[in-house]
């Protein structure tokens, strides 16, 4: 099978890719590296069923060349990370939004079997734990430009259903909940490989907030497992589905959890959000999904648990710390 992959150069792509030449497809990464890196595809970018091209997923000429040649893409693509989002809220709406449109209608003028990946994110403020699919979002107030994103992510689901729909081209949404594991970066606000590089060199750890929110981390192997079976499963098609653990735990337990499995000497620090991001900051205070759909249709279930997946994530980071 020949494969596209959009953002195939960022954390999650980047395993995609690999997984997918593990099992014998070829595969296409299409990616700018304007937050994914050459570091990420370095194990398979001289494999000859790799291709890699720079570029963005808004070029349509370089998109409709790529759809043309491949059987199925997954949309990856995306400007992500709390800080991103709150730094550069134009860039996250153009790339989330248009981004989204090139590549649907790529794949609907030949006729090509596309996953887009969303995010919990479009949940916004639901109180309503764990989240199923079809429950109705509570977003905060467009004063707060971390909503773009959730919005950015949405008007894409509606998108991609739109073209199911209307024009029976099969697509399949999928929204993560926290992917967290190897080669992730916190340059763009990620908490977890953020807390492991400070405990790793025994710097304050800083928690935004009281720390008791919580968050449910599933590992990107369970990740990656589970979008290749859903692009795998013809019932997918036009459906939206949850993905991630439901094991819940607390940024301050993260943090704890992090200190006490590297042996660090950090010690936590509380910043307010406005200090954190320079301006104020809505955030949710739970974020559970109900995996109930997913686990019907594929059978998906995680396999490692948090502190597997952090066992993975500091053992990498102290690599690449050298």
């Amino acid at each position: 099978m020949n494969i596209l992959i959009t953002g195939g150069a960022g954390f999650i792509g980047s395993h995609l890719a690999e997984k997918c030449i593990q099992e014998g497809h070829c595969v296409t990464v299409i990616d700018d590296l304007s937050t994914g890196c050459l570091e990420n595809i370095a194990a398979v970018k001289e494999h000859p069923q790799f291709e890699f091209v720079c570029d963005t997923v808004r070029n349509e000429s370089t998109l409709f060349l790529l759809a043309e040649k491949c059987d199925v893409i997954f949309h990856l693509a995306a400007a992500v990370g709390v800080q991103l989002i709150v730094d550069r809220p134009v860039h996250t709406i153009e790339t989330n939004i248009h981004g989204t449109e090139v590549v649907l209608s790529a794949a609907n003028k030949f006729s090509k079997k596309v996953l887009i990946a969303s995010t919990s994110e479009v949940y916004g403020k639901s109180e309503t734990i764990p989240f199923h699919e079809d429950d109705d979002t509570v977003l905060g107030s467009t004063r707060f430009s971390r909503w773009s994103y959730a919005c950015s992510k949405a008007i894409d689901e509606f998108l991609g259903l739109a073209y199911y729909q209307q024009y029976g081209l099969p697509t399949i949404i999928v929204r993560l909940f926290n992917t967290v594991g190897p080669r992730q970066t916190g340059q763009y606000g990620m908490v977890i490989p953020r807390f492991v590089e400070r405990a790793l060199k025994n710097e304050p750890i800083q928690i935004y907030g009281d720390g008791q929110q919580t968050r449910c981390f599933c590992c990107v192997h369970d990740i990656v497992e589970g979008l290749m079976n859903l692009m795998q499963c013809p019932r997918a098609c036009g459906q939206v589905y949850n993905m991630g653990s439901q094991e819940e735990v607390s940024i301050e337990t993260v943090a704890d959890k992090i200190i006490q499995m590297t042996q660090s000497q950090s010690i936590k620090e509380h910043l307010t959000y406005e200090q954190a991001y320079g301006k104020p900051f809505d955030d949710m205070r739970k974020r559970v999904p109900c995996l109930e759909r997913i686990h019907q249709t594929i059978g998906y279930s995680p396999n490692y648990t948090f502190e597997q997946t952090l066992e993975l994530i500091i053992s990498d980071i102290r690599a690449r710390l050298g």
